[in-house]
């Protein structure tokens, strides 16, 4: 293997594009009703879709899934200023939504599968607090019913950020039925994608009038301006990729949990690695990423497989409490796993169309690097 350059590039991911004639037989409908925006046809649908292959409940869809963190916030009626417990260790929306709509970011240290860890969370709860917003980490499910404990004793609410947890079940139970919202990313990086958007899940009717109020500027009608909202509304061609992406997401499923289980076969047991498991008894996963972690050489491993025109993820590399901008909310936490797991961690290319050939060819060049 040693030498090997690859002519054609291996991402870490690669969006899932449909057969472009059934995309085209989308686009002819919104030719013909002339609606390509401001809740259309195909956007309810879609949404009508969603409840019904996922048991929601209720959905709302976004342009993206930032604004849907955003405007989750600010529906959830909490006080003005107060502190919101996070994790540091995911994209940097996550504690931007916080900032930016007024709020404290405090940050908890991970645990061992990289998702919030529940029993340091207490011990960050002040008089000041007023939710909770965990991540389920590359589809990783935090410990939902713990965090439901704590949220219950404290009257916290809890927001989950689940942009990487479309499909993840826990307990037999949809993922997005823990907590009081749960936000899912359909960004094109996804496994599920409408090319750029978001959604929120939620079990309360009253939020969805307050929601959609929100991401169309406060307008309730005509002539009425209820609130100062935000323009975050899906369109029609987002709604077209989401509802044919929801046609073949099993197939993708099965096709990334074939090549999971691929780097599992190769790279766990390898001195040096760890690899997570991703399926148990009680948990059915998307296989939306492969983490890896390397006790040492991270950046050495990273550096051969570019050069070999292969490129992996440092991800999520800096943790946003070294973010400088974001340092000033660290305070006095300590974040060891954190700062171990940000300095160990890549994630490695997985998508439908990549060959289990190329998963092999990958995983000997990353043991040839950590020799």
């Amino acid at each position: 293997m040693k030498g090997r350059i690859y002519m054609e590039p291996i991402y870490v991911t690669k969006p899932f594009l449909p057969p472009i004639d059934e995309y085209i037989g989308y686009l002819e409908k919104i030719w013909e009703c002339g609606i390509l925006t401001n809740n259309g046809p195909l956007h309810n649908e879609f949404e009508q879709k969603l409840c019904s292959d996922f048991g929601w409940k209720n959905v709302s869809l976004f342009t993206n899934g930032h604004l849907a963190l955003e405007v989750a916030l600010r529906v959830l009626d909490l006080k003005p200023g107060s502190e919101i417990i996070t994790t540091p260790f995911t994209f940097v929306s996550t504690a931007a939504s916080i900032v930016n709509q007024g709020f404290i970011p405090v940050f908890c240290d991970i645990g061992e599968n990289c998702t919030i860890d529940t029993t340091q969370i207490e011990s960050l709860i002040t008089e000041k607090t007023s939710a909770i917003l965990p991540v389920h980490v590359y589809g990783f499910p935090c410990d939902v019913d713990g965090i439901a404990n704590i949220a219950d004793r404290y009257n916290l609410k809890v927001l989950y950020d689940a942009a990487h947890a479309i499909g993840v079940r826990v307990n037999g139970r949809d993922i997005s039925s823990y907590g009081d919202i749960s936000m899912f990313s359909f960004h094109s990086t996804k496994l599920f994608h409408t090319i750029e958007g978001g959604a929120l899940v939620y079990n309360d009717d009253k939020l969805k009038t307050h929601i959609n109020l929100c991401k169309n500027f406060g307008i309730s009608g005509s002539e009425t301006i209820e609130l100062v909202g935000l323009n975050a509304k899906m369109s029609e061609f987002q709604s077209a990729m989401g509802l044919l992406s929801l046609k073949y997401l099993d197939s993708i499923i099965e096709r990334r949990k074939s090549i999971y289980e691929r780097y599992m076969s190769n790279l766990f047991g390898v001195k040096g690695i760890k690899i997570f498991l991703a399926d148990s008894n009680y948990i059915s996963h998307n296989y939306s990423y492969v983490p890896v972690l390397f006790e040492n050489g991270r950046d050495c491993v990273y550096d051969v497989l570019t050069k070999n025109n292969i490129f992996p993820r440092k991800y999520f590399y800096p943790a946003i409490s070294n973010i400088d901008c974001y340092k000033k909310y660290l305070g006095s936490n300590t974040l060891d796993v954190t700062a171990s797991t940000a300095s160990q961690v890549l994630t490695l290319p997985i998508y439908p169309t990549l060959s289990l050939d190329n998963v092999d060819k990958i995983c000997e060049i990353v043991k040839d690097a950590i020799r």
